[in-house]
């Protein structure tokens, strides 16, 4: 049935994306049903969302910076945010820096996928244009939770209270600040946004992975791995 292969179009990036997320996690893989727990709570802020945001544009209209800063990014990344911060921050099973970058990609990419069915079936949609959903949108949906999951992570082992705020506050308005410059790109460069949004993306996908990188680099668990690697 067509209703079949354009769902799974719009489900396969989101879940595609999580995979490599959660392989990518070196040294003490998270269980499995937390990340679908936080994937799920993703789907379910798309309602809120949506609510919030219809409210500010009926109060602020569609300018675009308000539009792309305040009624997109500052709604959708504080409620990812909250989720995070909230529901998994002091959770026995965040025992490690690169678990904010799990927990805050499942919440992204579950708020990605969701927004990414709507898309299909509310608006029709061509293959070409769930493939470019694929690779801006909920690509950069993964990008803005890396970046949050990697600073909440910093957060979460800094024993310097100052640091930790500092990290807390730029793992919220990080996001913020991208998600609503790709939205301002996207939006106001309607003729010639390709040209701009292929190296944004490009920039954020390098600094993303090395984030990545950087935050499995610091597990407390390494070094156990290393020494059962040296056993065997």
């Amino acid at each position: 049935m067509m209703w079949i292969s354009v769902l799974t179009a719009a489900v396969a990036p989101g879940i595609a994306l999580l995979t490599y997320l959660y392989l990518k996690d070196k040294y003490d893989t998270e269980p499995i049903h937390m990340v679908v727990r936080m994937f799920l709570l993703g789907v379910l802020i798309v309602l809120p969302i949506m609510v919030v945001q219809r409210g500010l544009q009926l109060w602020w209209g569609d300018h675009p910076i308000v539009f792309s800063f305040v009624q997109s990014a500052s709604v959708e990344e504080f409620m990812k945010w909250f989720v995070l911060y909230h529901f998994i921050y002091n959770h026995t099973e965040f025992d490690e820096p690169y678990d904010g970058i799990v927990y805050a990609g499942s919440i992204s990419l579950g708020f990605a996928t969701l927004e990414n069915v709507m898309y299909a079936f509310l608006a029709p949609a061509s293959f070409g244009s769930l493939v470019v959903r694929a690779l801006l949108p909920v690509s950069g949906h993964a990008l803005f939770g890396i970046m949050m999951g990697y600073y909440v992570g910093k957060a979460k082992f800094e024993s310097n209270g100052k640091k930790r705020r500092n990290y807390i506050a730029v793992s919220f308005l990080l996001p913020i600040m991208l998600h609503g410059s790709y939205d301002w790109i996207m939006i106001t460069l309607r003729s010639s946004w390709i040209w701009f949004i292929i190296p944004f993306m490009a920039v954020l996908w390098v600094v993303g992975l090395r984030k990545m990188q950087r935050a499995n680099s610091r597990s407390p668990f390494r070094f156990l791995k290393r020494d059962e690697e040296v056993k065997l």
